[in-house]
């Protein structure tokens, strides 16, 4: 047997741990050809994927002015923009009345002066003057 030229004069159990060493050393071995190739592998495609990495940041920004050195097209005048006009054109707002002094005066305080005219035209809707509506009773109280 080949355990006996390389283990000469062993006993039976030194035989039986030999034995096993050899076979973890072919496993051991094996996995290492597979890691050591797996990475040879992943750079021969470093190259391909991650390739761009390596070019100068200062070639990536001169192409892309290349690129964008493009003529530049008249539109028509219904398709352009127009300039911004500034908000105190169409926007008035007026100075507000004074602050209160009390906090019961504080609600409302804007809404009450007319010339503001924080309140337009409109009836606030609830579902309260509907559920009157369908009974026929009168939307306001009475004593």
């Amino acid at each position: 047997m080949k355990y006996v030229e390389v283990f000469p004069r062993t006993s039976n159990i030194s035989m039986e741990l030999a034995k096993d060493n050899i076979c973890q050393n072919k496993e051991i071995t094996k996995t290492l050809k597979k890691y050591i190739e797996t990475e040879l592998e992943a750079a021969k495609k470093w190259s391909h994927k991650w390739g761009f990495l390596k070019t100068p940041l200062d070639e990536l920004i001169h192409d892309k002015k290349e690129e964008n050195t493009s003529p530049k097209i008249e539109l028509p005048e219904h398709l352009q923009v127009r300039p911004v006009t500034p908000v105190e054109k169409y926007i008035k707002v007026l100075p507000s009345p004074p602050v209160p002094k009390t906090t019961q005066r504080f609600i409302g305080w804007r809404s009450a002066v007319p010339e503001l005219q924080l309140e337009r035209g409109f009836q606030i809707q609830s579902c309260k003057g509907s559920f009157f509506k369908d009974l026929k009773w009168p939307c306001e109280p009475s004593d």
